[in-house]
């Protein structure tokens, strides 16, 4: 496994991310809350670019007819269906089987990294 250094942490501010290159892979990596997630930035259901999507909040569970707002900037919701995915875990919302693929991230000094390997 090799570890890809594709930012700078001053380049990816908090609530935001980029969008990386990285032998043969298009990850998004997210600053959610000043921790760095790194996610292949393609929806398991048709293809979409996923990290083109929407970084949003979700209903959190409660009571029948009320709606409560959390989450906010943990979920991506891809562009092409709505399906959302918990960006710190590469988890669909609404399904245990689909989850798109999650990178493990190194921060070493000022630099962000992404481990791609065998």
């Amino acid at each position: 496994m090799a570890v890809h250094y594709v930012a700078g942490i001053n380049e990816i501010p908090e609530g935001t991310h980029k969008i990386v290159d990285v032998k043969g892979f298009s990850i998004g990596i997210y600053n959610v809350r000043g921790e760095f997630h790194a996610l292949n930035n393609y929806c398991p259901h048709q293809g979409a670019k996923l990290c083109k999507g929407e970084v949003c909040g979700t209903n959190i569970k409660s009571q029948v007819y009320q709606y409560i707002y959390g989450r906010d900037q943990e979920i991506l919701r891809c562009p092409w269906h709505g399906w959302e995915f918990d960006i710190k875990t590469g988890k669909s919302l609404f399904s245990d089987k689909v989850r798109t693929k999650k990178f493990q991230v190194v921060i070493e000094g000022e630099k962000i990294g992404v481990v791609i390997g065998a």
